[in-house]
């Protein structure tokens, strides 16, 4: 978003409270024209409470919702430009396909045949052409949730807000659903809110991610930022699978830009580039995904960055092997890839396994 574009939503200082405790605490964030922002946390961190104050159904505490340059904050739901999409769909079981899509453009009072052009869009946009006149207990968990989705992108609000639709769904449809909201928001460029406690789905479909805990904002940058450069251990705990070693540095080179780390298995070396707030002296957590990791077996030749360790547990899972070895009194989760073609270790095997030079490091008085 170049600094001349006008964001198509904004919060100032948002907070929420129910009695005595404080939901959301001075929540501050733009979401540029056409972007599909996810909202992820804990439960209990707030981000429903969220959703709905953006979307009007909880009123806010203090501060601002700014919708297309106008404060919103005041506004019921019907009278914003916005439209939620809930978890349960919230569909009229007496009424057909066609008449749940098009019941807000009829409240509207538009015209018979405009209603009917509108509907049968958006039947094609949901690909449920041919399905209008059935009712809503003759068609799948999936096909209802397009119905829901269809019916608030009928009167083309500016922002989307999506409250964990696909929650009630199984898994493989869940998959084909997330695949589904993704190409439909990014063919009719909506700017779309979503809310999901699984924070992979957030990773597959979103532009940003906003990561929210105990009502505070953690972290909002793109699924790259947060999965490889969390801002702290709560983040880098929370999206995925991770390893913290600790260590501290004990010195830079300035020629190859690589610092020193000394941790209690071996020294390491560190690539500034992803550590630019780092300095000599500072006690760190490396950030160690296990998929980053390579194993060895014990006799193999010495590599930079070589740890030894002892296979405690594998899993064999098709596609890869996750393994869990003891190092000194730490646990290490390695994920090994292609297990077909690779060494298969088993329990109580002596291994050696490189910690990767572009490692994230947090320091550990943040």
């Amino acid at each position: 978003m170049s600094n001349k574009e006008k964001p198509m939503l904004e919060l100032v200082d948002v907070s929420k409270s129910f009695g005595d405790v404080e939901v959301l605490k001075n929540i501050s964030a733009s979401v540029p024209k056409g972007e599909l922002l996810t909202f992820v946390g804990p439960s209990g961190c707030g981000k429903t409470t969220l959703l709905r104050i953006i979307g009007g159904f909880t009123a806010i505490s203090s501060g601002q919702v700014i919708l297309d340059g106008e404060d919103i904050g005041a506004l019921p739901p019907n009278m914003r430009d916005t439209k939620m999409v809930f978890q349960s769909y919230a569909l009229f079981p007496h009424m057909n396909v066609r008449k749940n899509i098009g019941f807000g453009l009829k409240l509207q009072k538009m015209p018979k045949a405009k209603i009917d052009d509108r509907v049968d869009e958006l039947l094609a946009l949901v690909h449920m052409d041919g399905l209008g006149e059935r009712t809503i207990e003759r068609i799948s968990g999936g096909q209802q949730q397009r119905v829901a989705l269809a019916r608030s992108l009928a009167l083309e609000p500016k922002v989307l807000l999506l409250d964990e639709p696909l929650s009630n769904l199984d898994a493989n449809l869940r998959v084909v659903m997330r695949e589904e909201i993704r190409s439909i928001q990014e063919r009719i460029g909506i700017t779309t809110i979503f809310v999901t406690h699984d924070q992979y789905e957030a990773m597959s479909i979103s532009d940003r991610i906003l990561v929210l805990n105990d009502g505070i904002i953690q972290q909002i940058g793109t699924p790259t930022d947060i999965y490889e450069t969390p801002k702290n251990k709560f983040i880098a705990e929370f999206v995925g699978y991770v390893n913290f070693l600790e260590g501290k540095i004990e010195s830079f080179d300035q020629d190859s830009e690589l610092y020193s780390v000394s941790t209690e298995h071996g020294n390491v070396s560190l690539n500034r580039t992803n550590n630019k707030d780092l300095a000599v002296a500072d006690e760190i957590y490396l950030v160690i995904r296990p998929e980053t990791v390579m194993i060895f077996s014990s006799d193999s030749e010495d590599l930079p960055n070589m740890l030894t360790g002892e296979i405690q547990d594998s899993m064999y899972a098709g596609n890869l092997v996750k393994y869990t070895i003891r190092c000194g009194d730490r646990e290490i989760l390695i994920d090994q890839y292609n297990p077909k073609d690779s060494i298969k270790f088993k329990r109580g095997d002596k291994i050696k396994f490189t910690v990767p030079k572009s490692v994230h490091a947090l320091p550990k008085k943040g």
